[in-house]
């Protein structure tokens, strides 16, 4: 490998490194076990929703629930043509309702809050042609 090959790797390497390893302890087994299926119990104690994103794991389960939702929204297009406004979905309103449910239900899982979340929310009517995503299992 040429050495200018070699240096085009390097900066992204170091900045994984610091980013790695500038975290903070606790949030070290969230962000690598999956924090959307991390207890409440362990959730409750580190998520601080006045703190915004500059608390690690407030930042990890709102972009964990953005994803699922968006990924749910694919679902709900591809059955109905309908899909929950991911705009009426920011911080400030997850993340006091994970903390507060959290606190309530130690033995359970931030999933099932947004599961339910998604399940209640009102619905908006979108134009979708089915069929129109490349699932991975359709290649076989």
């Amino acid at each position: 490998m040429r050495v200018i090959d070699r240096n085009r790797y390097r900066l992204p390497a170091l900045a994984a490194c610091l980013f790695c390893f500038t975290l903070p302890a606790s949030a070290e087994p969230l962000s690598t076990a999956g924090i959307g299926v991390a207890s409440c119990e362990k959730l409750a104690k580190d998520i601080n929703p006045a703190e915004g994103f500059n608390n690690t794991v407030n930042a990890l389960i709102y972009y964990w629930v953005q994803g699922y939702m968006s990924a749910a929204n694919i679902a709900l297009l591809e059955g109905d043509s309908q899909f929950v406004d991911l705009a009426k979905m920011d911080e400030k309103k997850l993340l006091p309702m994970i903390q507060d449910f959290c606190r309530k239900n130690p033995g359970k899982k931030p999933i099932s809050l947004i599961d339910q979340l998604i399940e209640d929310s009102d619905k908006v009517e979108g134009k979708w042609k089915s069929g129109t995503i490349p699932w991975a299992a359709d290649d076989d």
